[in-house]
């Protein structure tokens, strides 16, 4: 299928898109034996011959990771004031690879990664609200018709949230705190965060365990592991249906 050619050197692993239309317009990328310089033009990377700086480009293979992201690491591939970053525990991955959506640098646990464009944007998309759990640790114990607001839809300031999953997972016997079990379906800007501000019960600890019914289970803080075919599979069928940018990119998927 022909794309853009920009996403299609940036899928490929070339670089970012707007690093490879400085590379088009500078005339080092060619299709088929033809220098391009212009941002419109599309190729189909099955069929023609690309070349980048007079070397031909490699279709990637797809890879599909589960990232048991740390606390105090940011989701992004690169960061300009030197801060600790997913692709830091991710070196011998040769692949280049992004994270599917964001978990924020104070929050830890599930985070999947791939170099497949589709699939990211699909269970990124607003439109298909793809199930997030989290287990939440928060100030004191909320009482029963606190976590009700939740569950029913909480007003904040871009909204009011959609209806979520909430059920009590740990009580402090002195009630200090609690860990909520915590099922979202959208993907506000730190949400789950401000959910529970809005009941007066501030979170100290989130931690993300599930995505699109994938578990973290017991991989360890810091560590990835490859997704299964059959995890793969179940992802893809989750997102069944939903249409995608076709100018998209896979770096679009971070906010």
């Amino acid at each position: 299928m022909e794309e853009r050619l920009q996403k299609v050197l940036a899928n490929a692993g070339v670089a970012s898109r707007r690093k490879c239309e400085d590379l088009i317009t500078a005339g080092k990328v060619t299709v088929n034996g033809e220098v391009v310089t212009e941002l419109g033009v599309k190729a189909d990377p099955t069929k023609d011959t690309i070349t980048v700086s007079g070397k031909p480009i490699k279709k990637e293979a797809k890879v599909y990771l589960m990232f048991n992201k740390p606390k105090g690491v940011i989701t992004s591939v690169s960061d300009p004031q030197g801060r600790s970053v997913v692709m830091d525990y991710l070196k011998e991955i040769k692949e280049r690879l992004y994270p599917v959506g964001r978990l924020d640098y104070d929050s830890e646990g599930l985070l999947l990664m791939t170099n497949d464009g589709d699939l990211a944007h699909k269970l990124t998309h607003p439109s298909h609200h793809v199930p997030k759990t989290y287990h939440a640790t928060v100030e004191r114990v909320p009482h029963g018709n606190s976590l009700e607001k939740l569950v029913k839809g909480i007003k904040l300031e871009d909204g009011i949230t959609a209806p979520a999953e909430v059920e009590y997972h740990d009580i402090d016997p002195e009630k200090k705190f609690a860990t909520i079990s915590i099922t979202i379906h959208e993907g506000r800007n730190r949400q789950v965060r401000r959910m529970f501000d809005a009941i007066h019960h501030p979170v100290t600890r989130l931690k993300r365990i599930s995505f699109g019914g994938l578990f973290l289970n017991n991989l360890q803080r810091g560590k990835h592991r490859r997704l299964t075919a059959e995890e793969v599979r179940k992802l893809e069928e989750s997102v069944a249906g939903i249409a995608i940018d076709p100018e998209a990119t896979l770096e679009d998927t971070i906010d």
